[in-house]
């Protein structure tokens, strides 16, 4: 293995390939040697369009098949883009190769598929770490310190995350994620796998006891053999008295917030997934205030903004970048980080949770 940088294989051409493409190279210890797709043709198209734009440091190789990839000498990590469905296969046989395994979300059909891949990638002594972003950035950590110290919100009692966003009728009908072979989950895996994390942070990675939730619209695709979730909503319970709620789908539009309540305000975030672009990632502390003087009723506003400084991507402080740049020094030091693991596994386990309540029409299943 290079001695200053992580080499990197990717496993597929998907579109998110192109966003880590950029990561890597502007991370300062990684760069990407190869890519593999079903064809060299269509490897060395996308090789092409990306170097137009980010060239790489050193030429990076076309290959033919996902096994040939992770055969090559020249790879110490691999990104592993592939669907839901296909994705155990090469996640097993990338540890098997003594390879790092950076891969997308959700992590898996079901926890024991999970299970599987993480104790291949810590038997094999490669790290295991899946591919949500926002758990690199500079916000996240500010708001955890938030929470964690209770003095700006008070004690913490309620959740509420919602991703979405409304895909047009193409979108249903051909796109993979409508597809029940390739991704069973649907929206739930593909846009409330990032709810189910923030929610995990926000209360410091507790697992709740008991989860609740429900399909509201099915989607099919024309290829599919079966129904996704389209639309979804989940409750979550949590022994300390915090409760959450999550609500993610394909057919609503753009939004992606998070709010926090505590018995003494709450905390907004208007782009918790990926930041608006601006050169500051920002959040909101609410301290509203109702006065009542006989008859004077009044509802004072009392907001204050606060940011870090953090580009939403393409740029070396970008949470993509720490992403990629995080496990790249992992495989350079040859350190593992358990972290990252035990984040997919808790996440799963929720999701596995709400699959067999929908399952159950909303019943309560305990953790």
């Amino acid at each position: 293995m290079s001695a200053t940088v992580c080499r990197w294989g990717f496993l597929s051409t998907a579109g998110i390939a192109r966003k880590n493409w950029k990561g890597i190279r502007l991370s300062g210890n990684a760069r990407v040697s190869a890519v593999a797709s079903r064809s060299i043709a269509k490897a060395q198209t996308f090789i092409d369009q990306c170097a137009a734009e980010v060239p790489q440091p050193a030429s990076v190789a076309a290959v033919g098949s996902y096994q040939e990839l992770l055969d090559r000498d020249d790879v110490d990590a691999v990104y592993i883009p592939l669907p839901t469905g296909i994705r155990k296969q090469w996640v097993l046989a990338a540890a098997r190769a003594g390879k790092h395994v950076l891969c997308e979300k959700p992590a898996a059909i079901n926890q024991s598929d999970l299970e599987e891949m993480i104790e291949a990638c810590r038997s094999a002594r490669v790290q295991f770490m899946d591919g949500v972003m926002f758990d690199h950035s500079k916000r996240l950590a500010e708001i955890r310190d938030v929470l964690q110290q209770g003095s700006v919100l008070g004690k913490l009692r309620r959740i509420s995350t919602h991703f979405s966003f409304s895909g047009d009728a193409s979108f249903q009908q051909s796109n993979i994620r409508t597809d029940a072979t390739l991704e069973p989950h649907g929206c739930l895996g593909d846009l409330g796998w990032y709810c189910l994390r923030m929610t995990l942070w926000g209360t410091g990675l507790k697992m709740p006891t008991r989860v609740s939730a429900r399909t509201l619209t099915p989607l099919s695709g024309s290829d599919s053999d079966g129904e996704v979730p389209g639309e979804f909503s989940a409750e979550l319970q949590f022994a300390d008295g915090i409760s959450a709620g999550i609500y993610c789908s394909f057919l609503t539009s753009n939004q992606q917030t998070a709010v926090f309540s505590g018995d003494d305000g709450y905390l907004t975030v208007n782009d918790f997934v990926l930041p608006f672009y601006e050169a500051e990632a920002s959040w909101t502390h609410h301290h509203h205030v109702l006065e009542i003087d006989n008859c004077r009723w009044n509802f004072r506003r009392h907001d204050q903004r606060n940011a870090v400084a953090e580009y939403p991507s393409g740029e070396p402080n970008a949470a993509e970048v720490n992403m990629v740049r995080r496990l790249s020094q992992l495989s350079l030091d040859g350190q593992l980080d358990p972290l990252y693991p035990d984040l997919a596994f808790k996440t799963q386990v929720i999701l596995d949770a709400c699959c067999r309540s929908d399952a159950a029409s909303g019943q309560w299943i305990d953790l």
